[in-house]
Order: structure tokens, then C-alpha cells, then sequence
């Protein structure tokens, strides 16, 4: 795959992050240092939005399980209990490798993850989620046990 000077690195880096390394691979073959330099800047920026976009995702997942395990104690489940475990797996890898998702970054996105998780919730009950709120306790700490 031959990429020329100009390369619309951001386009390339959301349609395919193994294309743009390649590409930044025959940038530097070519020797074009610069080239290949923002070429792995962007997919360094285009793999950040990914992971965070994952934590987003597992986040709203995890939160809207513990909703329905703390709304509906009778249909509590060993796949609501797997469901909670393998988020908080998913959410601890991605921060052990990307360490700018920090708690920090969590709390900034905390909000948004539970209105979602909220009405991911009342879909699956079928009824108004009475949970208004979590804590970082209920949602990362606590033991869900059948």
C-alpha cells in the first residue's frame, strides 16, 4: 500500500488502525520522518477514542446491571452477577493499558453513563428505574452475590 505525503492521517487512522501503521511504516521507509510522525500521532489519538469509547460502553453496561440487581432483588441472576464481574475486568484492563482513563476521566463521564444505564435498565425491566444514583463504592467495590 503506497500512501504519498498529505496522507489524510485522521480519515485513515478511524477506517483502519493496522492501514495507518503500515502507512506510517512506508513513511518512514520513504524517509519521511514527519509524515510518519503524525501519522502515529493520530493513531495514537484514534486508539485513545476507541478505548474510551469501550469504557463508555462497559460503564453504562455495568451500571445498568447493578440498577436492575439493587431494583429487582427476585430476578437476580448468575449472569447479572457474570455480567458485573466481566465489565469491572473489561474497565480495569483497558485502564491498565491506557492510563489517561483514570478516575478522573470516569468521574468526568459518570453522569452521561448513568442516564444511559438508566434507560438501558427500564428497557430490559420494562418499568421506571427507581435507582437515581450510584456511587463509585456500588458500581467498582461491592460484592454481588447471589
Amino acid at each position: 500500500m503506497s500512501v504519498s505525503t498529505g496522507t489524510d492521517w485522521r480519515d485513515l487512522a478511524s477506517t483502519s488502525h493496522y492501514r495507518t501503521a503500515r502507512a506510517a511504516a512506508e513513511a518512514l521507509q520513504r524517509g519521511e520522518v514527519a509524515e510518519a510522525t503524525a501519522g502515529i500521532q493520530e493513531l495514537i489519538e484514534a486508539l485513545s477514542r476507541a478505548d474510551k469509547r469501550a469504557v463508555r460502553s462497559h460503564l453504562t453496561n455495568l451500571m445498568a446491571h447493578i440498577m436492575k440487581w439493587q431494583a429487582q432483588p427476585d430476578q437476580r441472576s448468575r449472569s447479572w452477577r457474570r455480567t458485573i464481574r466481566n465489565a469491572r475486568r473489561e474497565i480495569a484492563d483497558i485502564r491498565e493499558e491506557t492510563p489517561s482513563i483514570n478516575r478522573s476521566y470516569l468521574e468526568s463521564i459518570w453522569q452521561n453513563c448513568l442516564e444511559s444505564a438508566r434507560d438501558e435498565a427500564e428497557d430490559e425491566m420494562q418499568q421506571e428505574c427507581p435507582i437515581g444514583t450510584l456511587s463509585w463504592e456500588e458500581v467498582f467495590d461491592l460484592d454481588y452475590e447471589l
